[in-house]
C-alpha cells in the first residue's frame, strides 16, 4: 500500500474498533464503572498497571482491587487505616504484582491527591517537548519518590529504553477526547497529539506487516519510530491508530 492506501486503511480500521463493544473486553471497562474524575484516574492506572497477559484475568484482578476498595477508590486511598494495609500485603492480586505493590501504590496515591486535584498535573507537558518521554519520568519522581521498592518495577522508565505500554495505554484513556466514548478525555491541560501508541505484542507485529516500523524490539526507540509515521497520518490525534493496530492484532484480520 502507498501513503494514501495506507493512511485510509488505518482510519477505517480505527473507526471499526473504536466503539462502544470494544469496552466489554477490554480492561479499560474497570474505570468506567465511575464517573468521579479521580475514582476515573486510579481506577484506570490500576487496570493499566495489571495490563499483561490474558485480558479476562485482568479484568478479574481488577475487580478484586476494586472490591478490597469497597468499589470506592479515591475514598479508600484517602481514608485508609493501617488495619486497612495490613489486611492487604499478603494478599495475591496479579501475578507479580502483589499485596504489597498494592499497599505501596494506595500510599502514594494519598500523597498525590493531598497535594493535587488529579494525576494530570503529574503528567503535563513542557513546551519544548513532543512526546510523553520526559513526563513520564517526572510522574514516575512524583509518584515512586526516591527510595527503591519492589513497586518500582511496575511502572516502567522510556528512560531505561522501556516501551511504557501501560502508561502510554493509560495516558490514551485520561487525554483522548472523541464522540465514541470508549476514550475518557477527563485530562483537558494535555494534548492528545503528544499520545503515542501504547506498543505491545500485537500492535508491534501488526506495524511490522503494514511496514510501519523496521525496529525488531518493542521498545521507546521504537515506540518513537511510530510516532513519525502515525503522525504523518494524523498529527492532531495519533494515538487513534491503537484502535486500528490492537484490533488488527487481535482479531487476527490481517495476517
Amino acid at each position: 500500500m502507498n501513503f494514501e492506501e495506507l493512511r485510509d486503511f488505518l482510519n477505517e480500521k480505527s473507526d471499526q474498533y473504536n466503539n462502544y463493544d470494544f469496552i466489554e473486553d477490554d480492561p479499560i471497562q474497570i474505570p468506567h464503572r465511575f464517573s468521579l474524575k479521580q475514582d476515573i484516574e486510579i481506577a484506570g492506572f490500576l487496570a493499566a498497571t495489571i495490563s499483561w497477559g490474558n485480558r479476562k484475568s485482568i479484568i478479574r484482578s481488577a475487580e478484586k482491587m476494586l472490591d478490597i476498595m469497597g468499589n470506592s477508590p479515591y475514598d479508600f486511598v484517602m481514608n485508609f487505616s493501617e488495619k486497612d494495609l495490613d489486611s492487604i500485603r499478603d494478599k495475591s492480586i496479579h501475578r507479580t504484582f502483589n499485596g504489597e505493590d498494592f499497599t505501596y501504590f494506595i500510599q502514594q496515591f494519598n500523597k498525590v491527591y493531598r497535594e493535587n486535584e488529579s494525576l494530570e498535573n503529574l503528567f503535563l507537558i513542557k513546551d519544548s517537548e513532543f512526546n510523553f518521554l520526559h513526563a513520564i519520568e517526572r510522574f514516575r519522581t512524583s509518584f515512586l519518590e526516591t527510595s527503591k521498592h519492589r513497586s518500582h518495577k511496575h511502572v516502567s522508565s522510556p528512560y531505561k529504553n522501556s516501551s511504557s505500554k501501560r502508561i502510554i495505554m493509560f495516558l490514551r484513556w485520561m487525554v483522548r477526547k472523541d464522540k465514541r466514548s470508549v476514550d475518557f478525555g477527563i485530562w483537558e491541560n494535555i494534548d492528545p497529539k503528544y499520545l503515542s501508541i501504547p506498543l505491545d505484542v500485537h500492535t508491534g507485529n501488526i506495524s511490522r506487516k503494514l511496514s510501519l516500523i523496521t525496529r525488531t524490539q518493542n521498545d521507546w526507540k521504537t515506540v518513537e519510530e511510530l510516532d513519525q509515521v502515525i503522525r504523518q497520518f494524523d498529527d492532531k490525534d495519533p494515538a487513534k491508530y491503537d484502535f486500528a493496530l490492537f484490533g488488527l492484532g487481535v482479531s487476527k484480520e490481517f495476517l
